[in-house]
């Protein structure tokens, strides 16, 4: 069984492009983790010109990377002999953006699973900012693959 801490270490990504700080709690149906937005990430310059703002893409990537591939690593995880190279593809996504989410803040993503079976998990997730509100929402689901395709 895998710990918290973990579960970022298997994931597929790696800086610029890895948005998991920490997990903060995992079991088979939930999973809850946090990052905060560096101010210098190369997503803000230019998105806006007044005052940085966090892409709802950007958003959509944070609340997949923890709410549905580090949910799919640990269900993985715990069902597999070996533990390989593990791999993901979002199948659709529907999201829906409240709040913006400026450099500096720290964001916590709370996802529940829908279902996995063969292989595909769906979840429902949720973001929320420092001040306990929902910053955006939605329904995420990907296929995941332990091992070589």
């Amino acid at each position: 069984m895998l710990t918290v801490n973990e579960i970022p270490n298997r994931l597929p990504y790696t800086k610029p492009f890895l948005f998991v700080d920490k997990i903060q709690l995992v079991t088979e149906s939930t999973i809850e983790g946090c990052y905060t937005f560096k101010k210098d990430e190369f997503f803000y310059e230019g998105h806006f010109r007044e005052r940085a703002v966090t892409p709802g893409v950007i958003l959509t990537e944070c609340c997949a990377q923890i709410g549905l591939v580090c949910l799919g690593i640990f269900l993985l995880y715990g069902k597999e002999e070996t533990f390989g190279n593990f791999q993901v593809v979002l199948s659709s996504s529907e999201m829906q953006f409240l709040l913006p989410v400026y450099p500096l803040e720290t964001v916590t993503v709370k996802s529940s699973k829908v279902y996995f079976r063969f292989n595909k998990l769906k979840c429902e997730v949720k973001m929320y900012n420092q001040q306990a509100q929902v910053v955006c929402k939605g329904v995420l689901s990907g296929m995941l693959r332990n091992g070589d395709i």
